[in-house]
This record gives structure tokens, sequence and C-alpha cells, in this order.
């Protein structure tokens, strides 16, 4: 039984959408040291934003255009918010004192949770349609 390109993209993305969970709650979580936290959030945002592309040129490729559609929003909000950040400094750059803004915490924090919600919404999407896909099976063309 082999699977076709659908189904493993789908098998794939489930995978690394959960790594992507991963990656919204860290952004949530709150550490004593906030200039730490600022240096590894640098070193969480650029792989999340990469995998979400990875999810979108996957599907593209496996013409899978409804979920192309309902991923497409969040790929076109990161590649804002890699050249707009909500700090007023370089891109990626999380500077401690602008963290700590209220209106900017604020505004990370609600879409922290925003991302959460899509990421856990889309992991059970994943699954759904992981189950869905037929296996690809070599058989004569007339008995399928």
């Amino acid at each position: 039984m082999i699977f076709t390109f659908a189904a493993f993209c789908y098998m794939l993305s489930l995978v690394l959408c959960a790594s992507l969970i991963f990656f919204a709650i860290w952004h949530r979580e709150r550490l004593r040291n906030i200039e730490r936290i600022c240096s590894l959030l640098r070193k969480l945002v650029l792989p999340e934003f990469a995998i979400h592309s990875v999810f979108c040129i996957m599907f593209l490729c496996a013409q899978e255009w409804m979920t192309v559609g309902l991923n497409a929003p969040l790929l076109f909000y990161n590649t804002w918010r890699y050249f707009y950040s909500p700090t007023d400094t370089k891109e990626l750059l999380y500077d401690p004192a602008s963290v700590m803004n209220g209106d900017t915490l604020k505004f990370c924090q609600k879409e922290a949770w925003c991302k959460m919600c899509f990421f856990g919404l889309s992991f059970f999407y994943y699954l759904f349609w992981t189950q869905c896909i037929p296996p690809a099976v070599f058989l004569n063309p007339s008995t399928v």
C-alpha cells in the first residue's frame, strides 16, 4: 500500500503542526528573565514562519486547494509580521524594553492565543484528512 502525495502532506503537516503548537505555547509563556525570553523568541520565530510556508508549498503541490485557502491568510500575516514588527525595531528583533510595553504585550499575547487556536484546529483538520484520503493501491485500474 503506497500513500498519495496528498496523504503524505497531511501526515507530515500533522507532525509539524504539533511543533507549531509548541511554538505558540512558547511564545505565550512568560519567563522571569525578559532578556532570555527575547533571545529565545528570536530563535523560534523564523522556524515557525518557515514551517508554515512549507505547509502551504506542500499543499499547493498536492493541489489541496481548500487547505491552501485555509492556510494562506496566516502565511500572508506571517509575511507581513516578518517585515513589520509591532516593536518598531528591525524585523525579528525583540527588544526587552519595547516588549514589556503594555500595548505591545497585549498584542503579542492575543497573537499567540490566535495562532495556538489556529494550529490546534489545523491539527485536527489534518488528522481528519489523513484518515479520509485513501492510499494509492497499485491494482488494475478497472478494479478500482
